[in-house]
């Protein structure tokens, strides 16, 4: 029995989105690793961006480690990630579900985005016996492993996150009509124009508060919202006549990244890339009266034709398929009262026996990143310091999961802060000691 962690610390030094305290919290929580849990430093591997001599947290080098962490594990191992960084979520593709509404995701160095679905695919190939714990000191990190049961938190008790608070039909239901039209590529309907003047608003006053002085120091979030993310990829591509858009995130992605894509995004692109080509061919064929060459003279502007007939038609097929879509999205938040009242059921895929999920915030809510007033203070993660301080506070006795998460929304709450830790794990890991340290 051996273990194992990876810490990944992201401060993003010299950039617009820079952080302060992440790579501080990986020093601290790889001490606490040692000193209480009875790790060894060879057994702990370390990827942060503000020293070259440490792998460096890319995408693609993130993705390769947890791969070949899981994929050495044994029965009896005991697994431990930490992530401190920036945290964002994108829209859904069509067609698309997810109990959060989101595609929650970790944000690498290089902007290289790690999905849900890539945790969940990870996790999910972890060996019977084998424990593996997850901490994310992130924004948005609710339900950051698709999929899995939430015990503590209240990220996924809303279909597509509609509802939050203020009843399906409120504004934050119009919030989710909002996305549902976005992910979709449809144009928001100009009635709900007043929301957005509302919700931007809100969005700035939020800003405000996470960002600024608080008093014991001061505090920014560790979240990457759209503008800025699209913002900064824009910046990647550097190309003015392909403007980066909530509608084509992903396709970006996979143009500035290649093969070292996430592969979710890799898996979307080739799905689409494959529905293209057989619609286009369906259609060439069509045209031809299915005929599969052409052997008359002429040939170059006959099929000039047959593409241009096909490109008209596939605009009106485009136009019709939205207007269906932005239908089906109003349709889709009508049925949150059945889904409420248990009519509609959701299929949840638990982790791994002995699988955690440990998150600094719920979906929809921001994580600090504080810069203390003392002289001496380090930076350090608000959620990455309340697991630290109650670690240390229990006197070298085992804590288990829920308490160690309900202790920190507590501590947090105390200290001024409005984020919300979560616990996703199976029934039987809820009151299991953190870390199993009683069996260790």
């Amino acid at each position: 029995m051996r273990k194992k962690a990876l810490l990944i610390g992201c401060n993003y030094p010299g950039t617009t989105v820079e952080l302060k305290g992440c790579v501080n919290d990986v020093n601290q929580i790889k001490k606490c690793l040692v000193v209480r849990f009875g790790f060894s430093d060879e057994d702990i591997t370390v990827l942060i961006d503000t020293d070259d001599s440490y792998t460096q947290p890319t995408g693609k080098n993130i993705y390769n480690v947890l791969t070949c962490l899981v994929g050495s594990a044994e029965p009896g191992d005991i697994l431990f990630i930490h992530y401190s960084g920036h945290g964002t979520r994108f829209p859904l593709e069509t067609g698309e579900e997810d109990e959060t509404g989101y595609d929650e995701c970790l944000v690498p160095c290089d902007m290289n985005f790690i999905f849900d679905d890539d945790l969940r695919e990870i996790v999910d190939q972890v060996p019977e016996g084998c424990h593996i714990t997850i901490v994310t000191d992130s924004c948005h990190s609710g339900g950051l492993i698709d999929g899995a049961k939430e015990q503590i938190g209240d990220s996924t008790k809303h279909r597509h996150g509609y509802g939050y608070g203020y009843g399906y039909g409120g504004l934050r239901g119009q919030h989710s009509m909002e996305v549902a039209f976005k992910s979709r590529g449809i144009q928001f309907p100009s009635e709900f124009r007043h929301y957005n003047h509302w919700r931007e608003q809100e969005e700035e006053k939020n800003e405000k508060e996470i960002n600024g002085y608080w008093r014991h120091g001061h505090v920014k979030n560790r979240a990457l919202p759209l503008p800025t993310l699209i913002a900064i990829l824009n910046e990647k591509t550097g190309k003015d006549e392909n403007k980066v858009d909530v509608g084509n995130l992903r396709s970006t992605l996979f143009k500035i990244f290649g093969d070292e894509v996430s592969p979710k995004v890799k898996k979307s692109m080739n799905k689409n890339k494959n529905k293209n080509k057989a619609q286009i061919n369906a259609k060439v064929e069509g045209e031809n009266g299915g005929s599969k060459g052409y052997s008359s003279q002429g040939m170059v502007g006959s099929k000039a034709q047959v593409f241009l007939k096909l490109q008209r038609k596939l605009e009106r097929a485009e136009y019709a398929r939205k207007v269906a879509l932005a239908e089906q999205a109003v349709a889709d938040i009508g049925n949150q009262k059945a889904y409420n009242n248990g009519a509609i059921s959701s299929s949840k895929r638990g982790l791994p026996r002995g699988g955690i999920l440990i998150s600094g915030c719920q979906t929809d809510q921001i994580s600090g990143d504080v810069m203390p007033a003392g002289k001496d203070a380090a930076p350090h993660g608000a959620f990455s310091n309340a697991i630290l301080t109650i670690i240390a506070d229990s006197d070298g006795h085992d804590i288990t999961n829920s308490e160690l998460v309900l202790k920190a929304r507590k501590l947090l709450k105390t200290n001024g802060f409005a984020q919300q830790p979560g616990l996703y794990c199976n029934d039987d890991d809820v009151d299991a000691s953190f870390l199993l340290a009683a069996h260790i």
